[in-house]
């Protein structure tokens, strides 16, 4: 068994990319962030991603993972067998890395090993749960959704960055909020000429379309809006011949409800490690 690393976004395309597909629902992190920088449609970004390809004996893929600039080490549904050779294979590549992210298993044996390089614990974080539609399931709500316009822009790029704390955008990205634009992947609900909810997707990779970011303001919750819109993005999504998945977080039940209401079911969960000295 041998861990091969590339930053060369195609090269690990092409030889992962058929292993992956296997199961592109499961493996959807992966398989956008790869093929958006892969195509060129992924922002420009000062430092190289690296991602890894684990390979049997006879060369075969048995396992992949990924680490883009200032994000974990992800994952995904590695088996936790293979995931100390990641670790070593990241080791000196990322040695201030803060967290990793992936099922548990396979995490908690990668934090094990990186443990031991580096002499750091680790504490288990946010968990976050995959799911994938099943049956649309419609779920009325005041308003009506809308595409994304150029007046949009701003507004996207503060929400996302308002909503997800940093997490996917570390400042207010313009940039983010114009591909989106142009891509015609982003979504708004209003009332009354108001917009109130957003929700984006990422194109489709072998058939498979990820949703998100989802967000509503704080003043316009609880009424349904991201629901609503949700279901009208899904559908959009199954009208062109794609399976539609998103991903929540484990610990905001409300949104995990609405969900399932809607038609989605889960397909695995995942956790986050932080290491600390």
């Amino acid at each position: 068994m041998g861990v091969r690393v590339t930053s060369d976004a195609a090269e690990f395309q092409a030889t992962v990319f058929p292993f992956l597909e296997r199961d592109p629902v499961l493996h959807t992190l992966i398989m956008t962030n790869v093929g958006e920088r892969a195509a060129g449609t992924y922002r420009i970004e000062p430092d190289p991603a690296y991602y890894a390809s684990v390979h049997d004996g006879a060369g075969e893929v048995i396992g992949a993972a990924m680490r883009t600039p200032d994000r974990p080490v992800y994952l995904g549904a590695l088996p936790a067998d293979l995931a100390a050779d990641v670790a070593d294979a990241y080791s000196e590549l990322v040695p201030d890395l803060a967290t990793v992210a992936g099922d548990r298993a396979a995490v908690t044996a990668f934090g094990d090993r990186w443990s031991e390089l580096h002499g750091t614990t680790w504490t288990e974080g946010k968990g976050t749960r995959l799911h994938k539609l099943v049956s649309l399931h419609q779920l009325p709500a005041e308003g009506n959704p809308r595409p994304m316009t150029s007046s949009d822009v701003q507004r996207a790029a503060e929400w996302s960055f308002d909503g997800f704390g940093g997490e996917e955008i570390k400042s207010v990205d313009l940039d983010w909020a114009e591909r989106h634009l142009e891509a015609g992947t982003m979504w708004f609900w209003e009332v009354d000429g108001v917009p109130v909810s957003m929700v984006g997707y990422h194109r489709p990779q072998y058939g498979v379309c990820r949703v998100g970011p989802v967000y509503t303001p704080p003043e316009h919750r609880r009424h349904g809006y991201a629901g609503a819109l949700t279901v009208h993005v899904t559908a959009g999504i199954l009208a062109d011949g794609n399976q539609a998945c998103l991903y929540t977080d484990l610990a905001n039940p409300t949104s995990n409800k609405i969900y399932a209401q809607a038609g989605y079911v889960p397909v695995a969960d995942f956790v986050d490690l932080t290491f600390a000295s």
